[in-house]
């Protein structure tokens, strides 16, 4: 049979949505503060000039600037206030889950409910002013050193820089929060979102160019084409797919009346770890080259043979690249699933893996199908992101969107997505309710 909730979902349309005005007072504000993002991608830094900086960007394109400027949605390209864009947080998000595994402090204040997250969250907001500091006169050092691009050099610029980079960080952080709470799903996902799809149009418009020109083969564009539409195809079925353990509990009794045994499922996602295996690997692979560059005909020899080795495409670099990817997927699905600590919590409340031993047995178990599971996950995470850079090297595909983006772009779309259903469910429900109040007081 099937059941209420997918009678409701199989019968969303746009009439549902037309009817549902807090799903479009929370749509329109969610578009409304993307707008302002963007339009902060295009004001520049006070004291740059910026065909200068141009320029020299050019030279960085294939370095991580390279990478983290799709993010910012050409921010940096442009050097915007909102250059550094949202990656501070990031970053310091992913460190304070990192201490929290070997801090007893931040565990326990994680097993302390909303109160704990509420001063997790603060510290990770100072974190983020650290490292958007940091960040940010690193950035005002750079351009000082990068030829004429800054109009005036000097202390006053550096310290203007850090509070206009600062200052966009924070206040993106804040738009991403006011997002997710008055708006529709996740506010810092959406910023990054928003940044890697606005880049598209002029993408799409440059291989079509270079299709025209005769550089790229009409079947070549095509069959890039349909790769995309496999590759999503594969990600959205990746990311949906889990492995479902069946949870038993016992009869209970509760006074006089005895309840029967319940089972559910404890669901393991395939990919746990998300899109921060692809992030931090094309990370660290392409700071060499970005160090290089900023050092060119000074630099070490050995620091140019390293950069020549790990450049798009070779060997070395892919080879680095999925070793890379699945040695974070290992290491950041411990971080944020402990087997040992679901086996406990599943104990106190009654519940067992039929056929496995509760406590120290289960967490083994737990454990060893999350190793399993990992293993496809990270194959699939080298896969979708090789392909781009197979495509790149050999095909001389500009392919922009690479594995990350495509990963980012996919997922967030999927939760949004899950959302807007989320509140058409939730609104048909209360007509629902209402009508049938109705009836029953007319009879």
């Amino acid at each position: 049979m099937v059941s209420a909730a997918e009678q409701l979902a199989a019968n969303l349309n746009f009439s549902a949505l037309a009817k549902a005005e807090e799903l479009k007072k929370r749509i329109w504000f969610t578009l409304g503060a993307l707008l302002v993002y963007r339009l902060g991608t295009y004001i520049p830094l006070p004291g740059i000039d910026p065909s200068a900086w141009e320029q020299i960007f050019r030279t960085q394109a294939g370095g991580i600037l390279g990478m983290f400027n799709m993010f910012a949605g050409g921010g940096i390209n442009r050097m915007a206030i909102f250059a550094l864009n949202i990656m501070p947080y990031i970053s310091a998000s992913i460190i304070i889950q990192l201490m929290t595994t070997v801090s007893p402090t931040l565990e326990a204040l994680k097993k302390e409910g909303e109160a704990g997250r509420k001063t997790i969250n603060q510290y990770t907001r100072y974190l983020t002013v650290f490292l958007a500091v940091f960040q940010a006169y690193g950035i005002a050092v750079g351009l000082e050193g990068a030829g004429n691009v800054v109009t005036e050099p000097g202390m006053f610029f550096r310290i203007s820089t850090v509070i206009t980079l600062t200052g966009g960080t924070m206040f993106l952080m804040w738009l991403g929060e006011q997002i997710t709470s008055r708006g529709i799903g996740n506010g810092i996902s959406l910023i990054i979102l928003a940044g890697i799809v606005a880049e598209l149009p002029s993408a799409i418009a440059g291989t079509l160019e270079l299709g025209r020109q005769g550089a790229l083969s009409t079947g070549l564009i095509l069959l890039v084409l349909v790769m995309a539409v496999v590759v999503i195809a594969f990600i959205v079925f990746m990311e949906r797919a889990q492995r479902r353990l069946l949870i038993q509990y016992p009869k209970r009794q509760v006074g006089n009346r005895m309840f029967e045994g319940q089972s559910s499922h404890l669901p393991l996602k395939l990919n746990t770890s998300g899109v921060i295996p692809p992030i931090f690997a094309s990370s660290l692979l392409l700071l060499p080259a970005t160090v290089a560059n900023f050092n060119a005909g000074s630099g070490p020899e050995w620091l140019t043979t390293i950069t020549t080795e790990l450049s798009h495409g070779r060997p070395l670099f892919l080879i680095l690249y999925i070793a890379l990817i699945v040695f974070f997927a290992f290491f950041y699905t411990a971080i944020v699933f402990n087997p040992t600590e679901t086996a406990e919590n599943l104990k106190k409340h009654g519940g067992f893996i039929p056929g496995i031993r509760p406590g120290e047995r289960t967490a083994e178990y737990i454990d060893y199908v999350l190793t399993l599971i990992t293993v496809v996950g990270a194959a699939y995470l080298a896969i979708v992101c090789l392909i781009p850079e197979i495509l790149i090297s050999y095909a001389a595909v500009p392919f922009y969107f690479g594995g990350t983006s495509l990963l980012i772009v996919v997922s967030v779309t999927m939760d949004t997505v899950a959302q807007v259903q989320g509140y058409l469910l939730a609104h048909q429900y209360e007509g629902l309710i209402k009508r049938s109040k109705l009836k029953g007081r007319r009879r």
